[in-house]
């Protein structure tokens, strides 16, 4: 269904250019439909900050049939952000006591850069903790995006992520494990999502404080968790929004990083993304790159031409009927005027038991 373009934002115009529909305010207004209202804290880095907008824009965009969605794009004060990155932020987000003082229907929150081996000690975790909060009270669902999925862990439940052997990167193949939940109603019982993460929650610290685990994977891990009453918050620790080259464009960075001796390790490729040719291409690259990192002279071109017709996304098919699932519930919880401790007459010891019965009737 479409996002109505209510601020301008460069967003919705390169979403028209893709075919998605958008609508302005007063085509929206004269529809007889009730409009959801959706948050994006967006935590991102400045480079990162407007492809992530895009990303999620887009798969709210393509997701649900049932309404037409207003998007609030905000962020938190306490991140340091360049000249480029404020202007956007101070002419298209708004700021977070408007959003407050507005409310939301739902909301999701993006990763952030970390640079501190403890989440509490980042500049941001006073801020978003406080979002954290309010959202339990004032806002029907949460979905958390991988960093933010360990950081309402450990503010909510005193959850510490563990770091990894080696970094969690690629395309990995999942399957539903928990498939009453209407969450993932009418998707694949096996798919795929990208992991991008040198952090893990586990199952079994998840289950210590009873989480319901609705999507998993031998390699990455869990994928899709739920909060114990079964909607009030979503975790994610893979990205379905991720755009098809979005890994291309993390290791073209990585390489960079390695060339211009910021990082001392060259980076391996993303597990189960590129096909063959490609990584045999991407073999020979980095031959090139490291003879000329050691000669001091300039690296060669990063054949991207030659890998974006290689890449296909298998993973937004299921990602966008996920949160259209996901829409969907918060826009009948809301449009019944009701909130997640509506479960009145169920049993609080099993919060997932209404799950095996009559859905409907709560919903």
């Amino acid at each position: 269904m479409p996002l109505v373009d209510h601020n301008n934002l460069p967003t919705f115009e390169r979403l028209r250019t893709e075919g998605h529909r958008i609508l302005s305010p007063v085509r929206a207004e004269n529809q007889d439909i009730r409009g959801l209202h959706i948050g994006l804290l967006n935590m991102m880095p400045d480079a990162a900050i407007e492809a992530t907008e895009r990303q999620f824009f887009r798969l709210v965009s393509s997701s649900n049939p049932i309404s037409q969605f207003y998007l609030h794009p905000f962020t938190l004060d306490s991140i340091p952000r360049g000249e480029a990155a404020r202007a956007h932020i101070d002419q298209y987000y708004e700021p977070y006591e408007s959003i407050q003082r507005k409310g939301l229907d739902a909301l999701i929150v993006s990763g952030a850069n970390v640079t501190r081996p403890n989440l509490s000690e980042e500049v941001f975790w006073d801020q978003l903790s406080e979002v954290f909060h309010w959202a339990d009270n004032h806002v029907t669902s949460t979905l958390c995006s991988c960093l933010a999925t360990h950081a309402l862990l450990l503010s909510r439940y005193g959850v510490q992520r563990r770091g990894l052997a080696k970094k969690c990167w690629g395309v990995f193949e999942h399957e539903v494990v928990r498939r009453e939940h209407p969450l993932v109603s009418n998707i694949n019982t096996q798919l795929f999502v990208p992991h991008s993460r040198f952090n893990d929650i586990s199952r079994e610290q998840m289950d210590e404080v009873g989480l319901h685990i609705l999507i998993e994977g031998k390699e990455p891990g869990v994928q899709l968790a739920v909060s114990p009453d079964g909607f009030r918050t979503v975790f994610f620790q893979g990205h379905p929004e991720y755009d098809a080259i979005s890994l291309m464009k993390e290791y073209k960075r990585d390489v960079g990083l390695y060339f211009d001796q910021k990082a001392n390790v060259y980076p391996p490729v993303p597990k189960h993304y590129f096909d063959a040719f490609t990584c045999a291409l991407l073999e020979e690259y980095k031959d090139r790159i490291v003879s000329n990192r050691e000669s001091g002279t300039p690296p060669p071109l990063f054949p991207e031409n030659l890998i974006r017709p290689r890449i296909h996304n298998k993973w937004h098919d299921s990602g966008e009927a996920l949160i259209g699932n996901w829409i969907g519930m918060v826009y009948q919880i809301t449009n019944r005027k009701r909130s997640i401790p509506y479960m009145d007459g169920i049993d609080r010891d099993d919060p997932l038991g209404w799950l095996s019965g009559d859905v409907s009737r709560l919903m």
